[in-house]
């Protein structure tokens, strides 16, 4: 079972943001692999605390992990197949302004040059929400042209960070930042083919998969890590970042894991029964209808619902029963009605054991 991210930091679920960047810098500093030459299981700890970092530190996917866990990100789309390069790009906020460290090149790490983040909407039905679902979509990216070539920057001398040395009250104080020439890459365009912008790159359209779990909701915002635009050089791609939009179903409403049918059915169906057939995510159902049945009488239907995120429950389909009154009646069914209104039969008599409709409200949401 995957270790929980408050425990690889080592912090409470109450911790603040900056409780959270001291623990994760202690950590880095503690598995770093120039710090630990060959030892897998620190670099194994190095990563996951890169990973716990990335979410904790994100208000929104914090958020979406303290609710749903680690199956809000399942699917290569949040957290996890964090490399290297991933992990290292984070280390110019996470060091900054900590003597000696200058973005973690005091260990020989260059952070490198991130390129900027895609987002997309896919609309989800249903049937994909109770399920999930791999969608294939098309995507415009920004990528490193055929034939670019390159040469070290002049102005940092490859390293991507410039030094810069300030005399203080407190004696002779030294800062790194990024180089302004290469963006921090550490490379500029030596030459490069016709169509291709000043960093190299061209616009290309490419197929990307994306699986989404079961229980997603709307507005949710899915990872798919890499398929972002490119910087160029020696860079490392964004992320395409992909929001959750439901479409509306005809018949059934969505509450969370549970979904609402309305059934409509006669009166003479109230009083004699009847076999109805109802919509499910998973196709038309038919259900019993018993005699007697009162307006505003609700069905469960179990783990007819939706999946929850984390795939621990499904919610129920709630049918709520509507017994339509006829608005026009002949002479025949006006007689009739008329000859029942001083019968007892026809008169209300609820049992006082029924719920009534504020008791049936409470228990869908208990």
């Amino acid at each position: 079972m995957k270790q929980d991210y408050y425990e690889v930091l080592g912090v409470s679920k109450g911790a603040s943001e900056a409780e959270i960047k001291k623990a994760y810098r202690k950590k880095a500093i503690q598995y770093h692999p120039d710090k630990n030459p060959g030892d897998q299981s620190a670099e194994e700890n190095f990563k996951k605390a890169a990973e716990a970092y990335e979410i904790l530190s994100d208000s929104d996917k914090r958020a979406r992990y303290d609710q749903f866990g680690h199956a809000a990100f399942e699917g290569g789309a949040g957290a996890g197949g964090m490399n290297m390069d991933d992990i290292f790009s984070q280390f110019g906020d996470i060091f900054s302004g900590f003597g000696g460290f200058g973005g973690f090149g005091g260990f020989g790490q260059q952070a490198r040059v991130k390129g900027s983040n895609l987002r997309i909407q896919i609309k989800l039905n249903l049937g994909d929400i109770a399920h999930g679902v791999e969608k294939k979509v098309k995507v415009k990216r920004k990528v490193q042209a055929e034939g670019v070539r390159f040469k070290t920057c002049t102005t940092c001398g490859g390293s991507g960070q410039v030094t810069k040395i300030a005399n203080t009250i407190l004696g002779r104080m030294q800062t790194q930042s990024p180089c302004s020439t290469c963006s921090g890459s550490g490379e500029i365009i030596a030459s490069k083919p016709t169509g291709a912008d000043a960093r190299g790159l061209i616009t290309k359209e490419e197929t990307v998969s994306i699986k989404i779990p079961a229980g997603v909701e709307e507005g949710m915002q899915l990872k798919v890590s890499g398929k972002g635009n490119e910087a160029g050089g020696n860079s490392i791609p964004g992320d395409l970042m992909v929001v959750i939009k439901e479409e509306e179903h005809d018949t059934l409403k969505r509450e969370g894991k549970n979904l609402h049918y309305d059934l409509r059915i006669s009166f003479s169906e109230a009083v004699l029964g009847a076999s109805k057939e109802i919509d499910t995510v998973d196709g038309k159902v038919r259900i019993k209808i018993e005699k007697g049945t009162q307006s505003g009488k609700v069905l469960r239907l179990r783990s007819k619902g939706l999946s929850e995120l984390n795939g621990y429950s499904k919610g129920d389909l709630l049918v709520h029963v509507l017994v339509w009154t006829p608005q026009k009646l002949n002479a025949e069914q006006t007689a009739f009605f008329e000859n029942c209104q001083e019968d007892q039969n026809f008169k209300p008599n609820p049992n006082l054991k029924e719920k009534s409709t504020f008791d049936r409200i409470r228990d869908m949401f208990s």
